[in-house]
């Protein structure tokens, strides 16, 4: 993690919850927390997406408290909100096909989990909850770049969720008056994302394929854009929206990104070059739900939370290969 500070604010006498705290965005924000001295980092996960050496790092601080728990089961959320200030849910499933193939679970998680958390907080007198959300709610919408207030027809269980998700955040701040804001993650990577198993993210797929040579697959003619954000950019915004005192910010959504967008091609051949392997991909079929081309707007992130993108995606990516690199070369 970088020095960067995104807080101005003294955090000592503050405490957190991290929902999915064990897992790779969650961890993040955790790290950051407990690094610059907030009073208590509370993460509840369950461990079914969290890694144990996600907490080992964590648990440096004196800080850290971990709780075992499952967003699905409404006392674990009132447990986990006891006495807690600001809380950053990231607790979630990810993967488009994985919710194509299970909708039923997705929507147990994702919207069940959701609400029961957000019930926890009103509950306990949380200050602030940030949460969040995708860039997959924009779904079939053409515009570009994406602007927070133009969403289109969702493509897939996951994304589904997603929105009501946000559909729920509005509900439960006009009716009980709770300071929610939510984020829409645009492709963030990063050192800790899970390279293993049927589901894992496309960048430590790449960089582990790569270096061992393996068989690495792009879905389609590998055209379609991204806008790839580096994991200190989700840290930063998650922060400032904890800490913020500006009213205006709240019972928002808002794109979390660079503002610029990549191929997936240019994102493979950035992989080869700085691993210093010539290595080709195989091109397959396009994968059902995927969104074809996503660039964000974040002017209201910018305007509303001091949101500045801190790593673009070259620089993130040379960390992230760097990463990686200690792991596969075992």
């Amino acid at each position: 993690m970088s020095n960067l500070l995104f807080h101005k604010e003294d955090l000592s006498q503050k405490k957190f919850l991290v929902t999915g705290g064990a897992g790779f965005i969650g961890s993040h924000i955790a790290e950051y927390l407990l690094k610059h001295g907030a009073k208590q980092v509370r993460v509840m996960d369950n461990m079914v997406n969290g890694f144990e050496s996600n907490l080992e790092i964590l648990r440096k601080y004196e800080a850290f408290e971990f709780v075992k728990g499952d967003i699905r089961n409404p006392e674990d959320c009132l447990k986990a909100c006891e006495g807690i200030d600001h809380v950053s849910h990231q607790a979630a499933l990810g993967s488009v096909p994985r919710s194509i193939k299970e909708p039923v679970y997705f929507n147990d998680v994702n919207v069940g989990g959701f609400v029961n958390m957000l019930h926890a907080a009103v509950q306990a007198g949380v200050k602030t909850f940030v949460y969040a959300s995708s860039s997959s709610v924009y779904g079939d919408e053409p515009t570009l770049p994406k602007t927070e207030n133009r969403v289109g027809k969702c493509l897939s269980p996951y994304a589904a969720t997603k929105k009501t998700n946000e559909l729920y955040a509005q509900v439960f701040a006009d009716t009980y008056g709770i300071k929610l804001m939510g984020f829409r993650y645009f492709n963030i990577f990063g050192p800790r994302q899970d390279p293993d198993g049927p589901y894992a993210a496309v960048i430590p797929l790449f960089v582990k394929g790569i270096m061992r040579k393996q068989e690495v697959f792009i879905n389609g003619d590998g055209e379609q854009t991204r806008d790839f954000t580096y994991v200190d950019n989700a840290v930063q915004a998650n922060i400032k929206g904890m800490m913020s005192t500006e009213e205006a910010s709240f019972n928002k959504v808002y794109n979390v990104a660079v503002g610029e967008y990549f191929t997936v091609n240019q994102l493979y051949e950035t992989c080869t070059r700085h691993l210093g392997i010539d290595w080709k991909p195989t091109h397959r079929e396009p994968r059902a739900g995927d969104i074809r081309n996503s660039l964000a707007d974040i002017s209201s992130a910018h305007q509303l939370l001091g949101y500045v993108p801190v790593k673009k995606f070259e620089a993130g990516l040379i960390e992230t290969i760097e990463y990686f690199k200690t792991i596969y070369d075992k």
